[in-house]
This record gives structure tokens, C-alpha cells and sequence, in this order.
């Protein structure tokens, strides 16, 4: 076998190693573990520090994922009308759903409620339920309200109530809703 040959046999060697210690990195069988989200947040106490609008709030959890002091999660099953934002006009009653959020949970400590088959979103943030400090739902509140919308692209465990919560704000002609 010429040097040439050999070279190439240890070259095409060491891209197969490679490879697969990036699909085992990837898959959590190395000793280096992704954090585990479920167990992380799922029943988790957390102080609400910011509300960023209506279905987007952070809380004092670390984020070990992003390596951030706070968390930012993101209403699962709901979707608020958005404020203004990068050169686009803000949503009629994004305003309103935001100030409910912050009247609601804003500084006080909730608990997050995770679906296991989906712990995040596209965009990184924890995916949640939250409930406030009386037991009642910050998602079913803005639903009521008629600040929000259900959001059925996944299924989760509430959807069917949440889509009970909007019919009857649709019904009463409440918040987007009132036409």
C-alpha cells in the first residue's frame, strides 16, 4: 500500500471517530449530559422577575441550557396578541394582555407545569403552564380575559380545556373577541 493510500485510511479513520463521538455527544451517551429540563422545571417554584408580554415571562430558575441567571418561558397552549416590535406595529390588546400578566404574576412566586414530550420551544424558552400563587392558571386567566388565543400546533394535555376557556370569552364577546 502506497503512503498515499495510507494517508487516506487514516484520514477517513479519524473522520468516522469523530463522527461518531458527535452523534454520541449529541445523543447524551458521553459523560457530558445536556440538562434535563423536565427535571429542572417541571413543578418548579419560581419568582416571575420580567414579563416580557402577554405569553412571555422569565423567572428566578437558572437556565443551564443557555447558562442564564433566569429562565424565560413561554405560555404553552396560548397565544397573546404581540406588543410592537423590529419595524412591526404592535397587536390590539397586546398592551392589555401584558398589564394582566404583570397584574397576575408579576414578582410572585409560580409553579411551571411541563408537557414531557415537549419541554422547549423552537426558540430556546421553557414551554409552561403556570400556575399563580392562588392555584389558578396564568394561561386559562388570559384565555378568560380574551387576551389570548388557543394555540393548537401541538397537542398538550390542556387543549381541550383551553379551547373551552376561549369559547366561552368568544361567546361573551370578551377582549379580541369583542366585535
Amino acid at each position: 500500500m502506497s503512503v498515499i493510500a495510507r494517508r487516506r485510511w487514516w484520514v477517513l479513520g479519524i473522520l468516522l471517530v469523530t463522527t461518531v463521538l458527535v452523534i454520541a455527544d449529541r445523543s447524551g451517551w458521553l459523560l457530558i449530559r445536556r440538562p434535563d429540563d423536565l427535571s429542572t422545571y417541571h413543578g418548579v417554584r419560581g419568582r416571575v422577575t420580567r414579563i416580557i408580554d402577554g405569553d412571555t415571562i422569565e423567572v428566578d430558575i437558572r437556565d443551564l441550557l443557555h447558562d442564564r441567571p433566569v429562565t424565560q418561558v413561554r405560555l404553552w397552549g396560548i397565544v397573546c396578541p404581540e406588543p410592537a416590535g423590529r419595524g412591526r406595529p404592535g397587536e390590539p390588546l397586546a398592551a392589555e394582555a401584558t398589564s394582566l400578566a404583570r397584574t397576575l404574576a408579576g414578582g410572585r412566586r409560580v409553579t411551571l407545569t411541563l408537557e414531557p414530550r415537549r419541554p422547549r420551544g423552537t426558540d430556546g424558552r421553557v414551554l409552561a403552564h403556570v400556575q399563580l400563587p392562588d392555584s389558578s392558571s396564568l394561561n386559562e386567566a388570559l384565555l378568560a380575559a380574551g387576551l389570548a388565543r388557543t394555540d393548537a400546533r401541538w397537542t398538550h394535555s390542556r387543549l381541550r380545556q383551553y379551547a373551552e376557556i376561549e369559547r366561552a370569552a368568544r361567546r361573551g364577546h370578551l377582549g379580541i373577541w369583542n366585535e
